[in-house]
């Protein structure tokens, strides 16, 4: 379910919001972000707005305004408390007030009230933030402007101050009357490759011949109907880098906005082991919640989320290491696990997993998660078997901070991995527990492959444990660094590592520079990644770099109004006012006092509907919004056009046809990996056939028996219908690539199977001259590259 804002009221009455414009200005890797909304008040009695509308959990908001009759009116950031008080007190008398503050909730929703919009009146309120943007695997910079907004699950005996619990009417999305434009200002030193979106885009237009600066537009027609999103492709791998900008010179030092502020990015090149770990506990956790039953994405034959959950969960089954543990939980209003605890990864057990898994149904009711991670925390650790901890769902929790706080409290016995599947997931949820146990995230939408990101994921798991990361900073004499980002305990291979850090003491002349390091031991050796950096900061009218150092700070100390602890309140509400940044305790207040018109009797509001877009099971009891009771709420979800990632690696655009040729080829690969034993090998039988489309007859009758086995046989035939068939999915079944491998060598013993063999001129088989495999299976095709491709076989080959 989605709540949406500015539609018409179930009277049909106008309402003020009439459009939304979005202007990006993204410099590498940071965007800065100015959003102006547009009202009007076409009735004939004052009004009083609430909007609700979801914000990234990693973005800094530190201004809001608003444009009445041609007057500039700059809010003031406030203890909340405060801000509310005045908010009131303006508007009981006569003045006009604008109240902008984070939901109760989390940090990913947002609430801005208009207070005493007269008739006839119009205003704009804009609101400036800034934010990194994430690093996809495949090197894109990825920027999203969220617009949907998924109804959360209440819980007994939780807040009910949350806009978020508001009941609201529903209508055709059809109905939606306002619109969105965003215009996009791109630069990079490096040179801009491509930008790519999930939505109409203007052609881009590069501002230059060295292709350092582009732009590019929303199309129009555009009306909340999914999350806008772009993808950033610069021409040269991200290198690391510091950036040094300068405070406000009117701040005295020793201030947060009078002091310089760093920013340290590192693109650790970590080695990757190929022989994993095959110790570690997995419990993954999947959402079966009502909402899981909803489509992935809205575009059209959209696989439910609990569909693409379940085949992720047969993949990384059968991914795992032989010698590990393993069980899953899965939960709504309830929660139940496949075991009582945690079992040894084996055939028998593997086997009984998959068969609960082809079983699974969105069936447990509402969103509770706490108490089944309390569950899997409460259990015993497995000496030599740390835990691994995977999250799928789609977010729809209210007690977002008591989660991620469990999570941080259990921080040293494991990390979670998370996953937001569909439109609108909680970025405050997924990214906090991941953040909170030095784990990762992902966000599954639909254009994304839930297979592909949740097995990339899992090799990060594999990996062994970097450890022993420090940092560590060379600085002249008389200057001081003060860390203001948590310090980094964990690394992974991709990743990008960002340090804030603030200056102070006496800045040096401008040709001093400073160096830092980054230093961390893997299996034994020493690495490490320096940076040397000028001294001299450059100013930033935004102090982009401030604010970000600000969000850092208070996204590791700040847990909402209920879970913070005393002394963490008091640093957040400090940082928070001197940055100018919003926090869970502070809030933007701005008054018109220009307008004088005491209201007669309560203000009128309206129930704003919402788009019917998707069944959903739950319940969501009415409350209140907004400080004096009145709401209108925000927008949407629905058709997209969507892009699927080619090879793991770049994107490109989906059509149904291609989409159809792909799902029947996903069908064979889910039947194919179902079939694989706990150790690699796959079994010659009649649905071992079924599965690559073949006849059990031509398979057998093309069986070198007097070389392999038909377990060996089959193991092989399997792992190269993977490389003919779905080789663009190569991300998805590596890890099984890789147990088949080493079953093969083990089984085999290294005396037949791994040498080439000459056959006699009549050679039906599988295999032609040549196979273009991984090095590791080359040596599996070697025994047979004699062969010659039969034509009852021929669909398996493989061009050379």
């Amino acid at each position: 379910m989605v709540t949406p804002c500015g539609l018409l009221s179930d009277k049909q009455e106008p309402v003020p919001l009439k459009s939304v414009s979005v202007s990006l200005s993204i410099n590498e890797f940071v965007t800065s972000v100015s959003a102006t909304l547009n009202y009007e008040n076409e009735q004939k009695v004052p009004l009083e707005a609430a909007f609700i509308f979801p914000m990234d959990e990693d973005s800094a908001v530190y201004s809001f305004e608003a444009l009445v009759d041609g007057k500039r009116v700059v809010a003031e950031l406030q203890d909340k408390a405060k801000a509310h008080t005045n908010y009131e007190n303006a508007i009981s008398q006569g003045h006009q007030a604008f109240l902008l503050e984070e939901d109760v909730s989390s940090r990913d929703v947002f609430s801005c009230n208009v207070g005493n919009l007269q008739p006839g009146a119009k205003v704009a309120l804009t609101l400036r933030y800034v934010q990194e943007l994430s690093l996809e695997a495949d090197g894109a910079l990825r920027f999203v402007l969220p617009t949907v907004l998924n109804p959360r699950y209440q819980l007994s005996g939780c807040s009910q101050d949350s806009c978020l619990n508001r009941k609201i009417p529903i209508v055709p999305l059809k109905d939606v009357p306002y619109t969105l434009s965003m215009v996009a200002t791109i630069t990079s030193q490096h040179g801009i490759e491509k930008i790519q979106s999930n939505c109409p885009l203007s052609p881009t237009e590069y501002l230059g011949d060295d292709k350092t600066s582009a732009q590019v537009s929303l199309a129009e027609g555009h009306k909340y109907d999914r999350d806008v999103e772009l993808l950033i492709y610069y021409n040269e791998v991200h290198a690391p880098s510091v950036a040094v900008e300068m405070g406000l010179p009117k701040m005295k030092p020793g201030c947060f906005l009078g002091d310089p502020s760093a920013m340290v990015s590192f693109y650790p090149n970590i080695p990757e082991d190929k022989s994993p770990n095959t110790c570690g506990e997995f419990i993954f956790l999947m959402d079966r919640s009502g909402s899981m039953e909803s489509p992935l994405s809205s575009q059209s034959k959209s696989q439910p989320r609990i569909e693409a959950a379940k085949k992720t969960l047969i993949l990384l089954l059968k991914s795992l290491p032989v010698g590990c543990y393993f069980n899953i939980y899965g939960f709504g209003s309830t929660y139940e696990a496949f075991f009582q605890e945690s079992v040894k990864y084996t055939q028998q057990t593997m086997k009984e997993a998959l068969g609960r898994v082809k079983r699974i149904q969105a069936d447990l009711g509402g969103t509770e998660i706490l108490a089944p991670l309390q569950n899997i925390y409460k259990a015993p650790s497995i000496p030599g078997h740390p835990l691994q901890l995977f999250v799928f769902t789609d977010g729809e929790v209210s007690d977002t901070f008591t989660v991620i706080k469990e999570v941080k409290i259990n921080r040293q016995k494991h990390r979670c991995f998370s996953f937001g599947i569909g439109e609108g997931a909680s970025t405050s949820l997924i990214k906090g527990i991941a953040l909170a146990s030095g784990g990762t995230s992902e966000f599954i939408t639909g254009k994304d492959r839930m297979q592909s990101k949740a097995l990339r994921t899992l090799k990060h798991s594999l990996q062994p444990v970097v450890g022993d990361v420090s940092v560590s900073w060379d600085l002249p004499p008389g200057l001081s660094v003060k860390i203001l980002s948590p310090e980094p305990t964990v690394i992974f291979k991709g990743q990008r590592l960002i340090i804030y850090a603030q200056l102070t003491g006496v800045m040096p002349p401008a040709e001093t520079t400073g160096k830092v390091c980054l230093k961390y031991a893997l299996q034994g050796k020493s690495f490490e990644d320096k940076v040397t950096f000028s001294l001299q900061p450059k100013p930033d009218a935004n102090l982009t770099i401030h604010r970000l150092a600000a969000k850092s700070f208070i996204q590791t100390k700040d847990m909402g109004l209920t879970e913070t602890p005393a002394s963490h309140k008091s640093e957040v509400l400090n940082i928070s006012l001197e940055s100018g940044v919003i926090s869970s305790f502070t809030a933007f207040i701005a008054v018109n006092k220009e307008l004088n018109k005491p209201v007669q009797g309560p203000l009128t509001y309206m129930d704003i509907p919402r788009p019917f877009l998707r069944p959903h099971s739950q319940v969501f009891p009415k409350s209140m919004c907004s400080p004096r009771n009145r709401s209108m709420c925000f927008p949407v979800y629905n058709e997209c056009m969507t892009y699927m990632e080619e090879g793991c690696r770049g994107r490109s655009w989906i059509n149904e046809n291609s989409r159809q040729g792909l799902d029947d080829r996903e069908n064979h690969l889910i039947q194919l990996i179902a079939l694989q034993n706990a150790n690699g090998s796959w079994d010659l039988n009649e649905d071992l056939a079924k599965a690559l489309d073949m006849s059990l007859e031509d398979i057998t009758a093309v069986h070198p028996t007097e070389l392999v086995d038909s377990s060996g046989w089959a193991t092989i035939l399997a792992v190269i219908w993977l490389h003919t068939n779905v080789n663009d999915l190569k991300c998805e079944w590596d890890l099984l690539e890789r147990k088949a491998v080493a079953w093969v060598r083990i089984h085999a013993g290294r005396s037949t199977i791994l040498r080439p063999v000459s056959f006699p001129s009549r050679r039906p088989a599988i295999f032609p001259e040549r196979v273009s495999l991984s090095p590791s299976s080359t040596t599996l095709v070697q025994a047979y590259s004699g062969l010659a491709a039969s034509s009852s076989l021929g669909r398996m080959s493989v061009e050379s």
